[in-house]
């Protein structure tokens, strides 16, 4: 049974979002959410728009295109004392609120926890009920590859630090798969490292995408080519970043079998939808087969993530680092059969959240992001020249904005990513309100951040895998996030369910405020910015985290004794 998806009423052409000073609604909230959602969907930005799956296997935008339509209908008449409620990709219903009320309220794929199974939702996604949100194409603040870029950065520059005592993976060999709207990141994640990677993906239109955007450097379908590529890299210590068309469960054991250990093995295929990972086999035939007998997709996807994973746990015993990046593969090869847990009941190899990132949490920093609604590159560069004269002491924020704003090619409307943290997001609000205001931004500037954040998230196999207190699978904090960023006055909200690991695994919260230029929308800004990374200090308080105890001393963040 397929879900219906009304493709006659896709409109004509692609979908670009409107750019400039203009109104097609009327209020700059509800037209950073039309110019959002129809970003989400450019081409250039969306791996599959003409099923309105923006990344992730499966994450969409709307439920269908029928949906889509009365979206942007619902956006284009709502009023400043009214909110859309969003429904799984569907509007259901406008409310009579208040001004400060966010204009949009959405929730994606939650389902009762009994009923909460893959067989489940896919039933209900096939009978038109729910749709598949992932995290930021569900809440329409997705930016494109660069969304997760900077955690990639982030992550494989602690990395550098924690086992090779550096601030650079020069000479380091990293392998990797997956090279979709997210996974796309690695390639120049690692080169902005200075390492030398190897990213294996089974869609070669996938890969020339990334090479012609410039997140990649070469192209391959040769496993001897790319290994002769990489190892001359590695031994001239020189950047270089590799697609090789192939399928990780070939290609990884075939490693193997030659006797290569790279020095870091991570993965970003979408393990954490069956239907979504590619088993060995002919590409036509298994996307026929996936139509046809679903079953029996998944049954062979778990075959190939066995031979996927086991490839990865005896390049760890070779002396490789491994690190999970959060994508449910760990999970799914242990229903395949693969022996992946240690003798504490955790995983041989441990997610990158636990091992690299949660420092960061406890100060809360996290995945923070804006878009320029203006459509002008020019609006971004005057933000990121505010951002190196607002904080000269952060010195790797200094060296991501200069790396970025260098490298990341802009894709749909102009953006940037950077991780900034409590008192920080505030500040850089306010600034960018004020140059709203001021005119030195051309037009509004829509802020956010991933659903992947220090407060957000509660998801025991990746933000919250093993907690201090054990609370991993405690889901109250992102309901807190959720609540605490609309009564605040968030421009929209979200909250999901499943994003990045799987139905079952997650439940997140977004938010999304939009710095319009007025007095007001200053107060509502310093109220969300400070709220929304508070909330994170205050989870990792609770869980026993030292450094975020500290912080909150710092910063003042106000805690009950």
């Amino acid at each position: 049974m397929a879900r219906p998806m009304y493709y006659e009423e896709k409109p004509k052409g692609s979908i670009k979002a409107y750019t400039g000073g203009e109104l097609h609604c009327k209020n700059w909230d509800a037209e950073a959410a039309l110019r959002m959602l129809m970003n989400n969907l450019d081409p250039h930005v969306a791996v599959n728009p003409d099923e309105l799956i923006v990344y992730g296997g499966s994450g969409r935008a709307a439920r269908n295109w029928r949906e889509y339509n009365r979206i942007v209908k619902a956006l284009q008449t709502l009023e400043n004392n009214e909110t859309l409620c969003i429904q799984s990709g569907k509007p259901v219903y406008i409310a009579p609120t208040h001004k400060e009320a966010p204009r949009v309220i959405i929730a994606n794929s939650n389902i009762v926890p009994k009923w909460a199974t893959q067989e489940n939702f896919d039933r209900y996604d096939e009978l038109g009920l729910t749709m598949y949100g992932q995290m930021t194409a569900g809440s329409w603040i997705y930016i494109g590859t660069q969304g997760i870029l900077q955690g990639t950065y982030e992550t494989l520059a602690a990395v550098a630090k924690t086992h090779f005592n550096s601030d650079s993976l020069k000479d380091k060999f990293v392998l990797t798969a997956g090279m979709g709207g997210m996974s796309g990141a690695q390639p120049m994640a690692a080169t902005m490292n200075e390492a030398v990677i190897l990213d294996v993906e089974v869609r070669e239109e996938r890969i020339r995408r990334k090479v012609e955007e410039g997140y990649c450097d070469r192209i391959t379908s040769r496993i001897d080519e790319a290994i002769k590529w990489v190892m001359e890299a590695k031994r001239e210590e020189t950047p270089l970043s590799v697609g090789l068309v192939g399928n990780a469960a070939k290609v990884h054991p075939e490693l193997v079998n030659r006797n290569i250990t790279p020095d870091i093995v991570t993965d970003q295929t979408p393990a954490h939808d069956l239907s979504s990972y590619v088993p060995i086999g002919d590409l036509k035939e298994l996307d026929e087969l996936r139509e046809a007998d679903r079953e029996e997709y998944h049954r062979r996807a778990l075959s190939s993530i066995r031979l996927h994973v086991e490839a990865i746990l005896e390049m760890q015993r070779r002396g490789a680092i491994v690190f999970d990046y959060g994508n449910n593969l760990r999970e799914q090869a242990e229903r395949a059969g693969v022996d992946i847990r240690d003798e504490k009941d955790g995983f041989k190899y441990k997610g990158f959240v636990l091992e690299y990132i949660r420092p960061l949490f406890c100060v809360g920093k996290g995945p923070f992001r804006w878009a320029a609604l203006s459509g002008d590159p020019e609006d971004i560069e005057a933000i990121d020249a505010k951002i190196l004269k607002m904080f000269p002491e952060d010195k790797a924020l200094a060296r991501w904005i200069k790396l970025a704003s260098k490298k990341v090619p802009t894709l749909g409307l102009p953006s940037r990513v950077c991780w900034l943290g409590y008192g920080n997001r505030a500040k850089l609000g306010v600034e960018i309100n004020r140059m709203v205001a001021s005119g030195e931004i051309k037009a509004p500037v829509v802020i956010g951040r991933d659903h992947l954040d220090c407060g957000s998230a509660a998801s025991p196999y990746r933000e919250t895998e093993g907690m201090m207190d054990g609370s991993d699978a405690i889901a109250d904090w992102p309901l807190l996030n959720f609540a605490l960023n609309a009564i605040n006055g968030a421009s929209w909200v979200s909250f999901h369910h499943g994003g990045g690991v799987g139905i079952g695994n997650s439940l997140h919260a977004g938010l999304v405020i939009v710095a319009d230029g007025t007095d007001e929308r200053e107060e509502r800004l310093k109220r969300v910015l400070t709220v929304d990374p508070g909330i994170g200090i205050a989870r990792h308080v609770d869980a026993g985290y030292q450094i975020a105890m500290d912080i909150a001393k710092q910063k003042m963040v106000k805690i009950p004794q």
